[in-house]
């Protein structure tokens, strides 16, 4: 299988997988993808474009699955008007019984077959990466560079990193050997043989925000463990994902096996198909990033599940060097896709009074620099409009402009920025509210979206200590923190660190706490509220499979 010109995949890809199996030990930076626009053929872009235009308001065949109606409703955050894809659709027993039947032959393939197909994907999605964003864009509202990145070669990178850590795990043992226990005079000699057998269907639940970067972990970790899988993605962001399943399916079926062994299943709103699949007694495994009210239902079900919820992240000011570097590395991670990501920071503990380069400043005026900052991104001419995106939702936007009944100060409102792509996008540039550390109701939740709260502490022990604790009950993904005494980051650190919360110190410049590296940075620990599980640690990929030891005298 996989042979080109008497080249199997494997071998064509082996020293790709070999280097990003080394990555995954020394944690450097490595991505075989580059993340830069620019470094790939610059008619790419154009003709990106071109192909994304060719699929609207048509039936998406490239993924040559069986279907019983087409159906789609996604809406361009810059358009504000139906992009017009539609979708097959078939019922929940029939993607069941599809990838059952799939399930013989992709089970039965060795671990080195399924590696080289999916690394082969890849190299195809590659190709496709100008298309992915423009389809990204479209369906998430991410600014066109996000798009790129994101679900181009930020995505890639975290597929190759499960297949990796897939193949890695899968082959940790020996295949079979000869087992000799010496007996006195004679010895008892055994053949053994270890299999990992797969453990069924996976499901994999997409989200609206990043429909490809959440959903490939899971996908491709469960494929390179010789489970099939359906992906049921969110029905307002499905197009992205889509083009990345025909992909694989393609390779697939090249290899002669059942392209089924991959489906898309869709659905609308108004008609949800999500829980007749988790509940389905042969799925299996669950993948799942959303809101905490579903995940939750999730994590209940008698199955593994790998979840990714709502978290809140908290910022920790207690000194800083240089407050106006401090301010635009705030500013920038706080508004990056309008607060649409599940590491964007929300709350802000700032202590009464901060150490700074410009002496001992109070929280209203370190307020004020944080407020100017975020002012100066918006304001930016090339910045502002491409860090903030479009809001992906009319929920979100409905919340921060007239639902939120946060309390406290505003001292810097929500406004519509104009953007280039469209005069009609959905746009929403951040709110900033101060707030006193007793207004724990207001800020005790994650308010998704572009709003920031500034909390004002007595003191940074009353900082860690709210942190810690809405970590802890509430989860968080991320903490960043700033302080220029070393007892205090390891203050920091322990506190935050006991609640299985990574700590980013000091960042500014080109450093950001929302952005995790493939192979270096583990994305969620898995261990509070936001999430059971991380991108990509091995038991992302040992619970997917079950070692079975057989003997023979």
């Amino acid at each position: 299988m996989g042979d080109l010109n008497g080249k199997s995949l494997y071998e064509k890809h082996e020293g790709l997988l070999s280097d990003a199996i080394d990555a995954l030990r020394k944690r450097d930076f490595y991505s075989p993808y580059p993340e830069h626009p620019k470094a790939y053929n610059q008619e790419d872009d154009a003709k990106g474009k071109e192909a994304f235009g060719r699929l609207l308001n048509l039936n998406f065949e490239g993924l040559n699955q069986e279907g019983d109606a087409w159906i789609g409703e996604e809406v361009s955050p810059y358009w504000q008007t139906g992009i017009g894809v539609q979708y097959p659709q078939t019922s929940v027993s029939t993607y069941i019984e599809n990838s059952q039947k799939a399930s013989e032959g992709w089970r039965n393939v060795s671990v080195e077959t399924r590696a080289g197909i999916l690394i082969e994907s890849l190299e195809r999605i590659q190709s496709r990466f100008f298309e992915l964003a423009y389809a990204t864009m479209h369906t998430t509202g991410q600014s066109f560079m996000m798009s790129f990145q994101a679900s181009g070669p930020h995505a890639n990178d975290r597929a190759l990193e499960a297949i990796a850590m897939g193949v890695q795990e899968l082959t940790r043992f020996p295949k079979e050997i000869t087992f000799t226990k010496p007996l006195g005079k004679t010895n008892l000699i055994v053949q053994k043989t270890w299999k990992p057998i797969p453990k069924g269907i996976g499901l994999v639940i997409g989200c609206s925000t990043f429909p490809t970067w959440n959903t490939v972990p899971g996908m491709f970790a469960n494929l390179v463990c010789g489970n099939t899988v359906i992906v049921k993605p969110h029905p307002k962001s499905i197009l992205a994902i889509a083009i990345v399943i025909e992909e694989v399916r393609k390779v697939i079926t090249e290899n002669n096996l059942d392209s089924n062994s991959v489906q898309l299943a869709v659905d609308t709103v108004a008609n949800p198909i999500t829980k007749q699949l988790a509940e389905h007694s042969d799925i299996k495994l669950v993948d799942y990033t959303g809101g905490s009210a579903f995940g939750n239902y999730i994590e209940k079900l008698n199955k593994p599940t790998f979840v990714e919820k709502s978290g809140v992240n908290s910022v920790i000011i207690d000194s800083v060097s240089d407050m106006l570097h401090v301010a635009h590395n705030i500013a920038f991670s706080s508004s990056l896709y309008s607060g649409q990501m599940c590491t964007a920071p929300q709350n802000i503990f700032i202590s009464s009074e901060v150490k700074t380069n410009e002496g001992i400043l109070s929280f209203d005026k370190i307020a004020e620099h944080i407020a100017s900052a975020v002012q100066g991104v918006i304001e930016h001419p090339k910045m502002g409009a491409g860090t903030l995106g479009c809001v992906q939702n009319d929920g979100i936007l409905n919340r921060i402009n007239t639902g939120g009944n946060f309390g406290g100060e505003i001292i810097l409102d929500s406004v519509e920025v104009s953007n280039e792509v469209s005069e009609n996008a959905r746009t929403a540039s951040p709110k900033i509210i101060k707030l006193k550390s007793s207004d724990l109701s207001s800020f005790n939740q994650e308010c998704f979206g572009p709003i920031i709260f500034l909390i004002e502490t007595k003191d940074t022990k009353e900082s860690v200590k709210l942190a810690s604790e809405l970590a802890s009950t509430k989860g968080a993904i991320t903490c960043l923190a700033f302080s220029t005494d070393n007892d205090v980051q390891q203050l920091i650190e322990k506190e935050m660190n006991a609640v299985f919360t990574p700590v980013s110190f000091n960042f500014t410049g080109a450093a950001f706490v929302n952005q995790h590296a493939a192979f270096s940075d583990f994305h969620g620990t898995g261990g509070n509220p936001a999430g059971n599980a991380s991108f990509v640690n091995p038991a992302f990929i040992n619970e997917r499979f079950v070692w079975v030891g057989n003997r023979k005298l």
